[in-house]
């Protein structure tokens, strides 16, 4: 079937492309909605959890890809994510009450690491 000249087709955005986010604000509408938190949840909660998400993130990944370079390293490892956390006051604040586990053999001996590198203590 041809289209006819000067007809557009509808071309649908996402919710995250709609805010210009890249963190998926679909997803996190849907687990804050299944997750029981509150009776009914507004769309405005997922989009403004979704950019502090991703603020957090980028701030974190820029902190430990300065500190990986500044080791001489091309790829972030779990130090450099311990040394930009730490290094940062008010990262630090917030992620005073977690481990970040550096080595292997801490992954094994930890009983709070199943297959992750941030625990929550």
């Amino acid at each position: 079937m041809r289209r006819k000249k000067g007809l557009k087709c509808s071309v649908s955005k996402t919710k995250s492309a709609k805010a210009g986010l890249q963190f998926p604000v679909g997803r996190v509408y849907r687990l804050l909605k299944r997750g029981n938190y509150a009776d009914r949840i507004g769309p405005g909660a997922a989009i403004y959890l979704a950019a502090v998400l991703e603020y957090l993130s980028v701030e974190i990944l820029e902190l430990a890809g300065n500190a990986a370079w500044e080791n001489g390293k091309a790829r972030i490892l779990p130090r450099h994510i311990q040394l930009a956390v730490r290094n940062d006051d008010e990262l630090n604040k917030l992620f005073s009450s977690m481990t970040i586990l550096v080595s292997p053999r801490a992954w094994l001996e930890s009983p709070y690491a199943v297959c992750t590198e941030v625990c929550f203590i």
